[in-house]
């Protein structure tokens, strides 16, 4: 079909744009926020490990847990509406979360913040997918994904010149951050349109069940035990700490209620009933084959994020600050990314794009673990993350305009959903994965090198253990004593070879995702494909070769 001429977008939406990716930034920096201000909560609210560990997952497990059903609703009632219902969410617990005078109250409020977080992130992609089109619409996604990867890099070295002042502020910031997103969003966004319909109330349980509790196995697997329990877990009163884990019964529970919810939502379909999850976008290939891209693209992106400032700061004697400069690279790189994503939009396809930042990614992260060492130079750290920042922002951006681009508008809130849950799926068994082989290559590494050394073996095993169990904290104790310095370097040494084989993983993982994109070519495919067309009249030729919209549907 020819392309038609595009309208360009108007100053207003570009303003729109922008509240909406200063909403996104506020969710993904609360992710990683809080494993930075973790120590002066600890100290200030007299928490034990446990408490601690509730305050640091909670937000991400209810997080995961409703994106397809706040992807629903967002059809349902309206993008804007329902982003703006989480921003008032969000604000409201955060205002909780820096008065809290307890753990546990700190923990209902970090529950509830994840809900606000959920009701924000999907809708945030409906809106720009209904919003822009054509060209426009690749580079709003590019200004979206780039804000991904720079908060998930901004986000540490933010909480960290917080925590001087008071770690309250690292949640008390985000009140008048959400009141001007608010009035950023109602002045430059139009109401969006609602589609009839109902929720399916059974569907909707058994979808927050099964991805809560999945999100619970990948993020907890490693500190209860995958099969046997490890550590006990505690909830309130109740005590888990014998037999088989939590975290695998919680594995059987969410196969189980994931499977049940897939069985429901096709008969439903079947029925001409309204599922929550309408199992016949998946036969778009486009949609398809883009989440299986965007899971692999979660794998391998986010789990190196997890262990390089444990590696920055206790192997290498790098500052929290200093730490927090050189992932600073990373969002620096995102955002050159973006820049460079706007001229490039009329003539290099989102396919090329995605592409060219798989490869960036995988370039960057093969340097940065050929030069992973106990004495590596700060600029080459920097330079090997700013060169994987500038994949982040090509290749998080354009797979998500990809995923996207063939589905019904009316049903853009809840493909929105299952992309969304898809990347933080990823990201979560990026990070499981990430970690448990980092630690574990630490453990064996050190203990190794001990050995060799002639310390014996159950001493080398109880050093090992006191390196990993602390994540590298107990390292410059370790150095300051004579008796331990061996140790000492020893575990800086392990630690710069599990930097080596993380990233090499990672590598390996997204030139896998790279090799997936293969089976992304352009054009929708299947039966609903058809149905989207009539669903955007006016389907043109976009950036990609795919059909978009020629003129901007209500926003």
């Amino acid at each position: 079909m020819p392309e038609t001429a595009e309208t360009p977008p108007t100053a207003r939406q570009w303003l729109g744009l922008v509240a909406v990716a200063l909403g996104v930034a506020l969710i993904v920096v609360d992710m990683t926020i809080v494993n930075v201000i973790l120590a002066p909560i600890i100290e200030d609210l007299s928490i034990g490990s446990s408490e601690a560990q509730w305050i640091q997952e909670s937000y991400a497990i209810t997080f995961a847990a409703l994106l397809l059903v706040t992807g629903r609703l967002s059809d349902l009632y309206g993008a804007r509406r329902i982003f703006l219902l989480g921003l008032a969410v969000f604000g409201v617990t955060s205002l909780l979360a820096a008065l809290a005078p307890s753990g546990g109250l700190l923990i209902l409020a970090r529950f509830v913040q994840g809900v606000g977080g959920a009701m924000m992130l999907p809708t945030s992609l409906a809106l720009l997918n209904a919003t822009f089109t054509g060209r426009a619409r690749g580079q709003a996604f590019a200004v979206w994904g780039s804000t991904i990867g720079a908060a998930a890099a901004v986000g540490p070295l933010l909480g960290g010149w917080l925590a001087d002042i008071s770690w309250r502020w690292a949640f008390g910031i985000n009140i008048p951050l959400v009141a001007l997103i608010v009035v950023g969003v109602l002045l430059h966004l139009d109401a969006s349109p609602r589609t009839p319909g109902r929720i399916d109330g059974a569907g909707a349980v058994l979808s927050a069940a099964g991805l809560g509790l999945l999100a619970f196995v990948l993020i907890e697997g490693r500190a209860y035990g995958w099969l046997l329990t490890t550590e006990p877990l505690e909830i309130g009163g109740f005590s888990w700490s014998g037999g088989l884990s939590p975290v695998f019964v919680a594995l059987l529970l969410s196969v189980l209620a994931l499977g049940v919810f897939w069985r429901r939502q096709t008969a439903l379909g079947r029925a001409g009933d309204e599922p929550l999850m309408d199992v016949g976008l998946f036969s778009i290939r486009s949609f398809r084959n883009g989440n299986f891209v965007t899971l692999m693209v979660g794998l391998g992106e986010f789990g190196i994020i997890a262990v390089l400032p444990l590696w920055l700061q206790f192997a290498l004697g790098y500052s929290a600050f200093e730490a927090g400069l050189a992932l600073v690279a990373l969002a620096a790189g995102s955002f050159v990314a973006s820049g460079a994503s706007f001229p490039m939009a009329a003539t290099v396809p989102a396919l090329a794009q995605v592409r060219i930042g798989l490869a960036l990614e995988a370039a960057g992260l093969t340097t940065l673990a050929l030069t992973a060492s106990t004495d590596s130079s700060w600029w080459l750290i920097a330079l090997a993350l700013f060169v994987y920042g500038i994949g982040v922002g090509f290749a998080t951006a354009q797979v998500t305009n990809i995923v996207l681009v063939d589905v019904p508008e009316r049903s853009g809130g809840q493909a929105s959903g299952i992309q969304s849950a898809a990347r933080e799926l990823g990201s979560a068994l990026g990070i499981a994965l990430l970690t448990t082989l980092f630690f574990s290559t630490l453990a064996s590494g050190m203990t190794d090198r001990l050995t060799r050394d002639g310390v014996a073996a159950d001493e080398a095993d109880r050093l090992g253990s006191m390196v990993t169990d602390s994540a590298g904290s107990v390292i410059g104790t370790l150095a300051a004593e004579p008796r331990t310095a061996s140790a000492a370097e020893a575990a800086r040494e392990a630690m710069a070879v599990g930097v080596q084989v993380s990233g090499y993983v990672c590598a390996g993982l997204l030139l896998l995702a790279l090799a997936a994109t293969l089976f992304m070519s352009p054009g929708p495919k299947g039966p609903s494909a058809p149905d989207a067309r009539r669903a955007r009249p006016g389907a043109a030729t976009g950036a990609d070769g795919s059909a978009v919209d020629a003129a901007p549907p209500a926003a």
